[in-house]
């Protein structure tokens, strides 16, 4: 085993996350949609404030689609914005699901019992909780980076951050917030990677074996791809919440002298259904519903393809 799984899990991922991308940035612009607003109320985030008049302060904020959003980037953007923060998805993706990916392998193979060859859901769940927890502290810079690279277009012009690359995000951050920054919202990202990691590859291994004990399918794209989008429905049903959580602390703009937006992950939840409605949790569920199962697709189909060119190599 070693580092053959960690290999074929990062190439999958770095491959699924670069394709995705745009589908990604529109998710975090709809997730951010009505912070403005609701935050201007309380008087805790005037960076954010796009109108000023005391009737816009009480107006229900505008809410649009994806394909909406999309072509909003692409008008007043260009279309090179739709690949904003590439750069942090490629880096999230080599120290995230790198780590997730290899450690799961490794887990389901120390746990399968060798004369069934058959390991229970619940420890394919528990192999993907401690894959995921672990993954997403070693990859929260990159991800913090990410989502603020790609909000950064939403914010007007004299208050975005204008981050040359992942790199620069990360260094200006510790400059300007200190090193903790890089682990801000780490609490939401470490719970949402552990539930996305353990429906997601919990129920793929669980909906292929069963398509291949029933004889529904061969082992073949046709097995990968169904197996992979139902992972993917169900990895964006239980993590949209915490997601839009995620997002939001992760953005929020922290200045010298002055109280930052939310105090943490609790309070930003409060916050938005105060202001917005439970339903704000699933905010953006359309496009990360989009994004998680083409990504899942992709990852899985060339995980497979993966594992055929390496397996005659031991490493």
């Amino acid at each position: 085993m070693g580092l053959k799984g960690f290999a074929e899990g990062g190439i999958a991922s770095i491959v699924a996350g670069c394709s995705t991308h745009p589908l990604d940035l529109i998710k975090v612009r709809m997730q951010l949609q009505g912070e403005a607003s609701s935050i201007q109320t309380t008087n805790l985030r005037p960076a954010l404030a796009f109108q000023t008049s005391s009737s816009a302060l009480h107006a229900a904020p505008q809410r649009v689609g994806i394909i909406t959003i999309g072509s909003r980037i692409v008008t007043q953007e260009g279309t090179r914005a739709l690949f904003s923060g590439v750069s942090a998805t490629v880096l999230r993706q080599t120290l995230y699901s790198t780590t997730r990916m290899g450690l799961y392998d490794i887990l389901k193979t120390k746990w399968t019992d060798p004369e069934t060859r058959t390991i229970p859901l619940t420890q394919k769940l528990a192999a993907g909780f401690i894959a995921g927890g672990i993954g997403a502290a070693v990859g929260n810079p990159a991800d913090v980076a990410m989502v603020r690279m790609q909000a950064d277009g939403r914010l007007p012009l004299a208050d975005r951050r204008n981050y040359k690359s992942v790199l620069d995000a990360i260094a200006q951050m510790v400059r300007g917030e200190g090193v903790t920054s890089l682990w801000r919202g780490s609490s939401m990202t470490i719970n949402r990677a552990m539930l996305v990691t353990a429906s997601q590859l919990a129920t793929y291994d669980s909906v292929k074996e069963t398509i291949l004990e029933k004889g529904v399918m061969r082992d073949g794209l046709g097995t990968h791809v169904t197996s992979s989008f139902a992972a993917g429905f169900v990895a964006s049903v239980a993590s949209n919440p915490v997601d839009v959580i995620k997002t939001r602390v992760m953005n929020m703009k922290v200045e010298a002298g002055k109280t930052a937006p939310y105090k943490g992950a609790v309070d930003c939840a409060l916050k938005t259904v105060r202001a917005e409605g439970i339903m704000a949790l699933y905010k953006g569920f359309l496009p990360t519903v989009s994004r998680q199962a083409p990504f899942t697709v992709i990852m899985f189909v060339t995980l497979e393809q993966v594992k055929k060119v390496f397996k005659d190599f031991d490493f």
